[in-house]
């Protein structure tokens, strides 16, 4: 499994920097020179006072700038006022180097990384702190932004969706199977020779494509078609930040050396190829969700992770080059929306009507830990499907303990049992032995045996590896208390299954009582191939980040969730598919695990939606999406969560798993235009400058402050938070507006399922539409009850909404918070 997607899976794979990286389109399509040499983080939601953070963040640079030396640079971003350029400069890069000379010593060479034209204004450059508190005193300047390092989140799933190619109608066959759209796919680059990105029987380019295939010594004039249009790579932040990269290891240019890339470019845009499996397992056809869309590779991820700089570039070129669509299997630390360089890049992406999908992280279970929840941005969380790969173990003892594994090398010999131990007894640092890190086993204690192994610090393929080479026969992966029971595969390089927590307590208790009674420990793995039709499903994954929303709890996120559990797509030709160095073996495919793999699911359903209504904005298809979704499963329950079996909340999918046939018949969405952002951002008391970074907008948020509050943002969910302060009674109201997309006279009524201790009301509850396009208008009051509450703990009450005229269900999410201030 790629590194990246390991690291995405679960808080406790080893964590790789994710990066962003951009070229400048005023500079060579390659990489420029430096001027030297995937964790999930969350705070609580308590941003409310823009400039408090800015003060703390410049007095932060005044305390580095005391001590700063060149040694200390690193990369910002600067957002200028574009229009303030002199006419002296021939160009905005001109203007931006003589920016940088008049803070930089005169010794010291001028270096922009990147500059910015389609959604931000601006550039990037290695500074010190000293030298960044000097450029934001220009008065050009708007703002100065630190860089961060960011990380990748990481087929049956369409059958499991419902796009079938059989049927006469529907969202593959109104759509063209999506086949004038073009996806940008913001990643770690593209193996353009996947069959998965073939070009037959597809028509000419689109005329509106403007974009280039940039072509080096290892990705050829050859490797873009008519389906591959359009391949970039970006490096300039990475480079600076992490000197010359290594070429021996990784492609300076748009091909994968990592596979993730690959892998989520055919998750959204796959050509159907058949036959296709991974090691013989999920044997069947591999389809993207639209098989026909173009696709566009934007490499931003390199072996130490993805920069900011980078990331935003990539924006700013998917954007000038033509993109309907743009996917973001990336995140990192939540910080407010105007610091954020992937929530400023895709306003600007928005802003000119292209769709952002983004995985909402790989943090969970637990709360507080979803990531990209910026309202203009779709945020997708990560379900199973109904297939898994069942790799059971059988103890001496007889009973079976389910697990899952996927391997197809020299098997353990039937009707053998092995020695079983736990890696952590076997003498020495305990704690490094228990999670079978490199050179931990001792080879005279594993030999032979199949070995128990913890989770955490390295990854779960690579734990394998060192039971492989200490001469273990098999290892058996243990969940941790926070892993829950939530299993992901991997492609191991030795007989291996994973365990539930529960379960894998179980082993290591017979274990230690076969130990007592001096009667070794014996068990076997035994693997039982590809299973179908698997109940319950969607479940949400473990891993899959969880809401309340960390930055502006008003707004519920993840918005929705799909298939990102086991997922089948193409894998790149240069590691083999559990990502070790060690595993020579190659594969058309690989199975992967993350919300790195349910957000391309959404970004082709997006392109699909564009394509069968190009009219829709961003803002509307991802509202069709969300009042589409459901929350029960194949058993006709409401979903369950995967760490602990429980019945999950909005907190962990939203809105619910997307549908994407009703999506296309929403009757009713929910539109957001770039103004009624802005007159969010005002309530949210940003500066007039903060939104000016964020939109390129003057802002007046006088009437916006007038008009309402933060929940008053168009979105198709609603959710409140109430501080208790003592009160007994507390009351809010949203408004919302509702645009008419499916018939002309009809008439819907509202169905209300109230949070439990609430009192909803809806004014007026029956809407009348004369016309299609028709918007009308609706009020929502919300009264709740205080609640006994410890001190700083909060609870929450969730219900639902629904607009229905006998054809089409709105239904949108009703959340109540009640916090117990401290």
């Amino acid at each position: 499994m790629s590194k990246f997607t390991e690291k995405t899976t679960k808080a406790t794979q080893q964590s790789k920097p994710h990066r962003p990286i951009t070229i400048s389109p005023l500079s060579s399509l390659h990489c420029l020179n430096p001027t030297s040499p995937l964790t999930h983080t969350f705070k609580a939601p308590s941003f409310r006072s823009p400039m408090g953070l800015f003060l703390v963040f410049f007095l932060s640079l005044l305390s580095l700038a005391s001590s700063a030396s060149r040694v200390e640079q690193k990369t910002f971003i600067v957002r200028v006022q574009h229009e303030a350029k002199p006419s002296i400069f021939t160009t905005h890069k001109h203007w931006y180097e003589s920016s940088l000379s008049s803070v930089l010593s005169p010794s010291t060479p001028t270096q922009v990384l990147h500059v910015y034209d389609s959604v931000f204004h601006g550039f990037s450059a290695k500074l010190s702190p000293t030298e960044a508190l000097k450029l934001q005193t220009l008065p050009h300047v708007i703002a100065v932004i630190p860089e961060q390092v960011r990380y990748l989140q990481t087929t049956r799933s369409p059958l499991f969706l419902g796009l079938r190619t059989t049927d006469k109608a529907g969202l593959l066959k109104e759509s063209d199977f999506g086949s004038d759209l073009v996806i940008g796919v913001i990643d770690t680059g593209i193996w353009p020779e996947r069959q998965s990105f073939n070009d037959r029987g597809l028509g000419p380019i689109p005329s509106k494509w403007i974009g280039q295939c940039v072509t080096t010594k290892d990705f050829g004039s050859g490797s873009c078609n008519k389906k591959l249009i359009g391949a970039r790579y970006f490096c300039s932040g990475y480079e600076a930040t992490n000197g010359k990269m290594n070429e021996s290891s990784e492609f300076r240019s748009p091909r994968d050396s990592d596979g993730h890339g690959t892998h989520t470019a055919s998750i959204a845009a796959g050509r159907y190829v058949f036959p296709a499996s991974t090691l013989g397992y999920a044997k069947g056809v591999a389809a993207g969700m639209a098989p026909k869309a173009r696709l566009a590779a934007y490499k931003v991820c390199w072996n130490a992770g993805c920069y900011d700089s980078d990331i935003l570039a990539a924006f700013d070129s998917a954007v000038a080059d033509g993109v309907d669509v743009i996917s973001l299997s990336v995140g990192g630390t939540v910080v407010p929306y105007y610091l954020d360089a992937i929530a400023i890049g895709a306003f600007g992406a928005v802003d000119k009507g292209v769709f952002v999908s983004a995985s909402a992280g790989n943090g969970g279970p637990g709360g507080l830990t979803v990531t990209n929840v910026a309202p203009w941005v779709a945020t997708i969380g990560a379900g199973t499907i109904d297939r898994d790969f069942p790799a059971d173990v059988k103890l001496g003892n007889g009973k079976v303990v389910p697990g899952v594994g996927v391997y197809n090398g020299a098997s353990l010999s039937p009707g053998r049992m092995y020695p079983l131990v736990y890696a952590g007894s076997g003498g020495g640092d305990g704690y490094s032995s228990s999670l079978c890190l490199e050179g931990s086993l001792d080879p005279d204690f594993v030999k032979g045996k199949i070995v128990l192994c913890d989770r955490g610090i390295n990854s779960r393929a690579a734990k394998g590896d060192v039971v492989k080479k200490a001469g273990g026969v098999g290892m058996i992966l243990a969940n941790g208390v926070f892993d829950g029971e939530g299993l992901v595969v991997d492609c191991h390089v030795l007989p291996a299954t994973a365990v539930g927590a529960s379960n894998a307590y179980e082993i290591r208790q017979y274990i230690d009582s076969a130990s007592k009674s001096n009667s070794p420990a014996t068990a076997t793995i035994v693997f039982k191939g590809t299973r179908l039709g698997v109940r319950p499903a969607p479940v949400v994954a473990s891993f899959s980040a969880r809401g309340p929303n960390p930055e502006t709890p008003e707004i519920l996120k993840p918005d929705v969730i799909a298939p990102g559990l086991n997922i089948l797509a193409a894998w790149t030709d240069k590691v083999g598919p559990s990502g070790i160095p060690s595993d020579d073996r190659r594969t058309e495919f690989n199975i992967l695990s993350g919300t790195s793999m349910a957000c391309p699911h959404v970004s082709g359903l997006a392109a699909l939606l564009k394509a069968a209504h190009p009219e829709w904005s961003p803002a509307a298809i991802k509202s069709a999406l969300m009042t589409t979704a459901y929350t029960v499963d194949n058993r006709g329950e409401t979903m369950i969560d995967e760490s602990n079996g429980n019945t999950s909340t909005v907190f962990d999918f939203g809105s619910g798993h997307v549908h994407p046939t009703k999506a296309m018949d929403p009757g009713l969405v929910y539109d957001v235009t770039p103004m009624d952002y802005v007159d969010f951002l005002c309530n949210l008391n940003y500066t007039i400058n903060n939104i000016q970074v964020l939109t390129r907008r003057n802002a007046d948020c006088s009437g916006a402050k007038r008009a309402g509050h933060i929940g008053n943002l168009n979105y198709p969910s609603f959710s409140v938070v109430f501080q208790q302060y003592g009160k007994h009674k507390m009351s809010t109201h949203f408004i919302r507006q509702v645009t008419n997309v499916g018939d002309p006279n009809s008439v819907y009524k509202v169905t209300i399922r109230p949070p439990n201790g609430t009192l909803v009301t809806v004014e007026p509850q029956q809407l009348v539409f004369r016309r299609v396009g028709q918007k009308l208008n609706f009020l929502v009051r919300v009264e709740a009850m205080a609640v006994k509450l410890a001190p700083g703990s909060s609870s929450m009450k969730s219900g639902s909404l629904v607009w229905s005229d006998e054809k089409h269900n709105v239904s949108s999410p009703i959340v109540v918070t009640m916090q117990q201030p401290l």
